[in-house]
């Protein structure tokens, strides 16, 4: 052991020695390598998986902001158009959201988020950025019901935008459908005529949208034309209605 501490004659047999045992030793060490290696993988893997669930909440999260806002900014279009279509007459308007919608068949009525307190009364016209939607019926504290201008129970003075032709129209129950009764067969009335409110009756104001001819049937074995009309508001697909005040008429 001297000799060799001093001199090495043994490292020759050191070093065959250990190249014989390596494998050995790589083998007594396999398991804890390959248990840290899984450790180490396992927790990489989590680590993964965990941000890969945490993006896809934020991705989650963002697009559904996102999609806030696409309906905010078409609510602020609407809501433009609404009070530029307010200002052609009359000034004072009040914005309200419908509540509920009734789905009888047989009528086309909605509730609406203002009511007395803010000034709403019975009559009270309705429109949206592209026409007349329809007037209260009922008005309670809070809130009021509207009827529709295609309800059955509901008609409305206008004429002819083209030649001042005046004529009732007349709810029909179906969403998209007015009808024009007692139109003569020799009336100077074509498709795709414009119709507008009258103002008779001091109920809606006058020179707004109501609707567009879009037949006119000529039957010689009767007196008078069937005539029908599709409304230009969007009766089916607004959340928001305008409220507006006759001039002179106080809203509080």
């Amino acid at each position: 052991m001297t000799l060799d501490h001093r001199q090495h004659h043994l490292e020759q047999i050191r070093s065959t020695i250990s190249v014989v045992l390596s494998p050995i030793q790589y083998l007594a060490d396999l398991p804890f390598a390959a248990g840290t290696w899984a450790s180490e993988t396992m927790a990489s893997r989590n680590h993964l998986i965990d941000e890969n669930r945490r993006l896809r909440q934020q991705q989650l999260e963002q697009a559904y902001k996102l999609q806030k806002l696409a309906a905010l900014e078409s609510e602020n279009r609407r809501l433009r158009a609404m009070l530029q279509s307010a200002e052609r007459s009359w000034e004072r308007v009040l914005i309200a959201e419908l509540l509920a919608v009734d789905f009888d068949p047989f009528t086309r009525q909605v509730l609406l988020n203002k009511g007395r307190t803010s000034g709403v009364f019975e009559g009270h016209p309705i429109l949206d950025a592209h026409g007349v939607l329809g007037q209260v019926v009922h008005v309670a504290h809070h809130t009021s019901t509207a009827m529709l201008i295609t309800d059955p129970s509901h008609a409305i003075p206008v004429e002819l935008n083209r030649n001042g032709l005046r004529a009732i129209a007349r709810g029909t129950g179906a969403p998209d459908r007015l009808e024009i009764p007692h139109i003569p067969n020799n009336t100077d009335i074509q498709v795709g005529d414009l119709l507008v409110t009258s103002g008779l009756g001091q109920r809606f104001p006058a020179g707004y949208p109501v609707g567009r001819i879009d037949k006119v049937e000529i039957r010689p074995t009767e007196a008078y034309a069937e005539v029908t009309a599709t409304p230009l508001a969007h009766l089916e697909r607004r959340r928001e209605v305008l409220l507006v005040w006759p001039p002179g008429e106080d809203k509080e």
